[in-house]
């Protein structure tokens, strides 16, 4: 088995290194292709405007001056054009990709190109709590990640469909299990905007979500994170919401008939 490994924090990540070490578990036969510099949030953007500049790290091992969604283009069109990937991975993201997240997350965005071109693609993420991310612990994805992955291949992902797997804040012996999870939702009531001032008196800001106690919902990817469970979650890359689709093609059809 061929497999493209990509991230989002760049290709000095030490989740790409977790990563590598995954994908080693399971072939020999695994090529990096990844940021030069960290691209966390561009979702899943293109670099229409710019060149992509590659280097070869070292063997089997590249950098794009890009977005991961660019990275996955570059392995699967260009480096490996001769020979495809048989599996896309990409992360693990440093913090969890859950709820709203995979909307902006270039982790994700990896995944769903690779998914677009035909590759299974699996995305992976490992969460980390209140000792921030300077207390991750990859052991927790390292350890489970290979396992994991293995049962999603036997399971077999359809086309169209890219997988979200999230490993919870937690020592990989006090992992509770694994938990297929539907997509949270955050409570928006806690985002804030942290407005600042920099030296010169220019007013500058970040987005920030408050400390607050929040109840995630029942079969929820947040859910299983809290309750310190692998989450895997099947996204779908086509995002028509099909009973809409019926009430708004009724809708226009009783509009146009008179």
């Amino acid at each position: 088995m061929r497999i493209l490994v990509t991230n989002d924090d760049g290709i000095h990540a030490p989740g790409l290194e977790t990563l590598e070490g995954i994908a080693r578990a399971l072939s020999d036969d695994v090529w990096v292709v990844a940021p030069e510099s960290d691209q966390s949030g561009v979702s899943h953007s293109l670099s229409l405007n710019d060149p992509l500049r590659l280097r070869q790290v070292a063997e089997k091992r590249f950098a794009v001056k890009g977005t991961p969604s660019d990275c996955v283009i570059m392995g699967v069109a260009h480096i490996l054009k001769d020979h495809k990937p048989d599996l896309v991975l990409s992360g693990v993201n440093r913090g969890q990709n859950v709820a709203e997240d995979v909307t902006y997350s270039g982790t994700i965005a990896g995944a769903m190109e690779g998914t677009i071109l035909g590759v299974r693609s699996i995305a992976l993420s490992q969460a980390y709590g209140a000792g921030g991310r300077g207390s991750l612990k990859w052991a927790c994805a390292a350890e489970h990640g290979p396992q994991v992955i293995r049962k999603i291949l036997e399971i077999g992902i359809e086309p169209g469909i890219l997988i979200n797997v999230n490993f919870p804040d937690c020592e990989p012996g006090e992992v509770k299990g694994v938990a297929v999870s539907a997509q949270g939702q955050r409570n928006q009531a806690l985002l804030q905007i942290d407005a600042r001032h920099d030296g010169r008196g220019n007013p500058y800001f970040w987005l920030a979500f408050a400390k607050a106690r929040f109840e995630p919902g029942n079969g929820s990817d947040l859910k299983a994170i809290a309750d310190n469970r692998i989450s895997v979650t099947p996204l779908r890359l086509d995002l028509t919401d099909e009973p809409e689709l019926t009430r708004f093609a009724k809708a226009f059809e009783k509009a146009f008939e008179a």
